[in-house]
């Protein structure tokens, strides 16, 4: 048995069974076993980048690992703008990464590259395979890593003679470690924040705190010691819609975050990073979005269950079990020129039951949340790292990951859509349920209110480099080229019935929505 097919094998063995790919001259071996041995569910991405965001929305949705198959460092660097952000997400991703062979890397040949140094970057987890009686058990170690909870970033590299070379051996699956048990103390601590400073109180939800499970507890508690509860900006995955809370996000502008959150005395983190911060650092502005007096309290870090976490509070509290708030009924269909609230009211007025949302609306989108509250219960996905080009891509992979029975709904930016346009190819060639809308403002709109947030003077020279008109973008015609159908819409009755008419097709299509 060659290496290339111990690996293959040990992936399968250990539950790893979607390969998101764009393979070159030294992963031939492990393609080649991928035909050789049965199971392995092969996914072609026509860029790197695609692979890894698919990966990740694969991930926040099948709550299980897919491996990528990446060409030597250049092709690991084209990947690397999603693998920031799916380990931001903090989701599961097993990076195989074709080498040059042990004996020609001393040659320095075109594509030798410092792989081992990129990977470590945007992995939790990496190692070189330099045997191919070392490659099954480096396998297993990669998916133990990768299934670490809540998820990390594991990158396997892989020289092309290991691959090739007799000797490989199938190893065992290894079971990742447990989540870190809750701290009775801290739990403890929180407790009595909470109950001697109501009103006074936010908690904060991240990671998966911001699911339905966690969102019940936290909804307890809140009933319980008149705490707010609010998800992290940067909680990527939020189960939304009827039977969930009505959650809303720490706001993404800086002089809005600040207004929300400058009533709170302290904040319980749960599973968030750390307290709500800018992305950026602005001229005269803090780089902290909650009050400088405001104590920050951990109930739970990224790496613990926060259900534990949370049950074990409202025990502390002797919380009653409560109801979830009624959104009241469900939005009708919005009329007239699109805007934020029409979109949002119309997108909660037509979504199937459990439908999944990919969103990088950016700008647009950001109020979307308060409209769409009362829409069936679906997933929302958001960009993980910031790093802009992910949204098709999670669309695409979250779709795999659901087997291609829920209905996605792609909510994208039209600047942002040109980084990562290849996604509509492999959503056609897979024909999957996606319905893409495209905001089209013909402009990088999120970076004309960054410039005058940052304090810079614009010119035309500067807002030339913000603008894409000259030439326009024709989505439809773009989307036709890379096999999937779509139509233009000018207002949100246009918009309605064409996604109505797209929810009931199981392929792909998209809608260019002139915003």
């Amino acid at each position: 048995m060659n290496g290339a097919r111990s690996l293959v094998q040990t992936l399968l063995a250990s539950g790893v069974d979607t390969c998101f790919a764009n393979p070159g001259t030294s992963e031939m071996h492990f393609v080649a076993a991928l035909d050789q041995v049965p199971g392995m569910k092969c996914v072609l991405g026509l860029q790197e980048n695609i692979v890894t965001g698919m990966a990740d929305g694969y991930y926040r949705i099948a709550r299980k690992p897919a491996c990528t198959l990446l060409h030597c460092g250049p092709g690991l660097a084209n990947g690397m703008a999603n693998l920031h952000n799916a380990r931001r997400a903090r989701s599961g991703i097993v990076n195989i990464v074709g080498d040059q062979a042990t004996y020609h890397r001393p040659y320095d040949a075109p594509l030798t590259a410092d792989t081992d140094g990129m990977a470590r970057t945007v992995s939790q987890w990496v190692q070189t395979s330099m045997r191919p009686a070392d490659l099954g058990r480096d396998a297993a170690l990669a998916v133990r890593a990768a299934r670490t909870f809540p998820g990390q970033i594991a990158t396997l590299i892989l020289p092309a003679d290991v691959s090739w070379s007799e000797g490989g051996a199938v190893a065992e699956p290894v079971a990742p470690a447990e989540p870190a048990a809750v701290d009775g103390q801290v739990v403890e601590n929180a407790a009595r924040i909470l109950r001697g400073n109501r009103g006074k109180v936010l908690i904060l939800l991240s990671g998966q705190a911001a699911l339905a499970p966690a969102q019940a507890l936290a909804w307890r508690i809140a009933g319980a010691t008149g705490a707010a509860v609010m998800a992290d900006f940067l909680a990527v995955h939020v189960a939304r819609g009827q039977g969930r809370m009505p959650l809303e996000r720490v706001p993404y502008a800086m002089e809005a975050a600040i207004k929300a959150l400058e009533r709170f005395e302290h904040i319980v983190l749960v599973n968030a990073q750390d307290g709500p911060v800018g992305f950026f650092g602005y001229p005269g502005m803090p780089s902290t979005q909650y009050p400088p007096t405001a104590r920050l309290h951990r109930l739970s870090r990224p790496e613990q269950d926060p259900v534990a976490a949370l049950q074990a509070l409202a025990d502390a509290l002797n919380a009653p079990p409560v109801a979830l708030p009624d959104p009241g009924p469900r939005p009708e269909v919005a009329s007239g020129a699109p805007t934020p609230e029409g979109l949002a009211q119309t997108v909660a007025a037509l979504m199937p039951e459990n439908a999944i949302v990919s969103d990088e609306s950016i700008s647009f989108g950001r109020g979307f949340y308060k409209f769409t509250h009362a829409a069936p219960a679906h997933d929302w996905l958001h960009l993980g790292g910031g790093a802009i080009g992910g949204g098709m891509p999670v669309a695409t992979g979250a779709a795999i990951g659901a087997g291609g029975q829920r209905r996605v709904i792609s909510l994208q930016a039209d600047g942002s859509a040109m980084y990562t346009l290849q996604s509509l190819w492999t959503q056609a060639r897979e024909r999957l349920p996606v319905t893409t809308v495209i905001l089209k403002n013909g402009k990088y709109n999120i970076l004309i209110g960054e410039y005058k947030g940052v304090g810079a003077v614009p010119g035309p020279t500067a807002m030339s480099m913000l603008d894409l008109g000259d030439p326009d973008l024709d989505w439809v015609r773009l989307a036709a080229g890379m096999g999937v159908a779509g139509r233009r819409a000018a207002t949100l009755e246009e918009c309605a019935a064409l996604m109505k008419s797209s929810f009931a097709r199981a392929e792909p299509f998209l809608i260019e929505l002139l915003v």
